[in-house]
């Protein structure tokens, strides 16, 4: 009966009012994304791998490795990458 549910429960209620408050206060745009430090810190990481895995590539390249060597590292590089979309 009446109106679904907006929120799953009180506690997620509250995050929402917590964060809408945060935002109106901060002076910050409805969808920004507000990450810890560590948090920052692991995606910087994270990003430099994929740099590293990119670079491989491209020196492996550069130094005319074969097909088996060059598939790997794109297998690698793959990898990272998606391990990078997963924002944990």
């Amino acid at each position: 009966m009446g109106r679904p549910r907006r929120y799953c429960a009180q506690p997620c209620r509250q995050r929402a009012y917590e964060r809408r408050m945060a935002v109106q206060r901060g002076g910050l745009p409805e969808d920004a994304v507000v990450l810890s430090a560590a948090e920052l810190a692991d995606l910087q990481d994270r990003l430099f791998q994929l740099r590293c895995a990119a670079e491989d590539v491209a020196t492996a390249v550069d130094d005319g490795a074969e097909g088996p060597e060059l598939r790997k590292l794109a297998a690698e590089l793959v990898n990272t990458a998606q391990d990078l979309e997963r924002l944990r």
